[in-house]
């Protein structure tokens, strides 16, 4: 039984990355099986689930696994693999930000099945999928709502990510003053917060982000 179970293992691993071949020895075979301790779901239920093909999960796959052999990544290999993108700034407390939205299931880990379908909702989802994703995002506390605290902090992490170097004549009220236009814009009833159908109401009438969403259309 246990023979079955890790031919298995071997199996499904291999069916995501693409990578079964039928000469690879004994010893490939237990490092592999070693080194991945969260092991995703079959192709064929992640392709139901997401709005990636076969083809797309096993590249996804190939890069996850390539930063993250156990299979999962916690939030300190997170903040540091995200770093590398953003090496003129700090995008520390934004990596924090992020990787709370990627982990759905609170337990303090990311899987591949948390990173792609996190990741379908952002690149392939309607635009109603990516904004309550977005909307999640902001609402660090999860209470359904937007304040203007929790705005301020998501902008200045985004300055920080970005470096200041980057805007050379940005004073430290920048950010503020961005979240009282965006509150000025989004919270109709002038109750301090932003509900999610105010959030997701002031998006759509507002071109610009319109037209950024629309940039993710075809990144893979």
């Amino acid at each position: 039984m246990k023979a079955k179970n890790r031919d298995q293992s071997l199996s499904d691993s291999r069916e995501m990355d693409g990578s079964y071949d039928q000469l690879t020895d004994s010893v490939e075979d237990d490092f592999e099986l070693s080194t991945v301790c969260h092991r995703p779901e079959s192709m064929d239920k992640l392709q139901e689930q997401t709005k990636f093909t076969k083809k797309e999960l096993q590249v996804l796959y190939r890069g996850f696994k390539n930063e993250c052999p156990s299979g999962a990544v916690n939030e300190e290999n997170f903040k540091t693999i995200y770093s590398q993108f953003f090496p003129q700034g700090d995008s520390s407390m934004y990596a924090h930000f992020l990787f709370e939205a990627f982990d759905t299931n609170k337990n303090g880990s990311v899987s591949f099945e948390d990173f792609v379908f996190g990741l379908s909702i952002i690149l392939r989802g309607t635009i109603n999928d990516r904004l309550n994703w977005a909307f999640n995002l902001y609402d660090l506390n999860k209470d359904g709502c937007i304040t203007k605290e929790e705005m301020l902090d998501i902008m200045k992490s985004i300055y920080d990510m970005m470096g200041k170097y980057t805007y050379p004549t940005m004073q430290d009220d920048v950010p503020r003053e961005h979240v009282e236009s965006f509150f000025q814009k989004m919270d109709r009833n002038k109750d301090g917060v932003v509900t999610i159908e105010e959030f997701i109401e002031s998006c759509k009438k507002d071109e610009n982000i319109m037209q950024s969403m629309q940039l993710f259309d075809n990144v893979i």
